[in-house]
């Protein structure tokens, strides 16, 4: 698998798991052996904590969620990507009522790519900046 491969695996779940809710392809872009290195301490780190996190909290409470990716750059079998998650606040955002305003995540995170899926995910976010913004509202 070649680096634009790579890339495309990254950019397809950022659109059909992310975006668009797609269980199917999550299922298929996933690595049985996936480990979310970025979970928090004590939490699961396994795939289907991430799709619950994409699943139960963000898309129940973005409405109009968007995905879009400014840069990746792809090392052996490593993608970085920098991306922002948007979206309206229509709906409970970790125990934060609705607020209606647009939101802006912005992401930069790693992801390893073995044999056309996700192996592992490092990745850091200006989620809790956000929702400081919107608590202070």
């Amino acid at each position: 698998m070649d680096n634009h491969a790579r890339k495309e695996v990254v950019r397809r779940f950022n659109k059909e798991v992310i975006e668009e809710g797609s269980r199917a392809s999550f299922e298929a872009l996933m690595h049985t052996g996936f480990i979310n290195h970025s979970a928090p301490t004590g939490a699961a780190n396994d795939a289907e904590s991430m799709w619950n996190t994409f699943q139960h909290i963000l898309r129940p409470a973005l409405s109009d969620l968007h995905v879009q990716i400014h840069d990746q750059l792809c090392e052996g079998e490593k993608v970085s990507t920098r991306k922002s998650i948007t979206g309206k606040h229509t709906g409970t955002l970790l125990g934060i009522a609705p607020t209606g305003k647009s939101i802006s995540i912005d992401i930069i995170d790693i992801v390893h790519i073995q044999d056309g899926r996700y192996l592992g995910h490092w990745g850091i976010n200006t989620l809790p900046s956000v929702l400081a913004q919107l608590r202070d509202s």
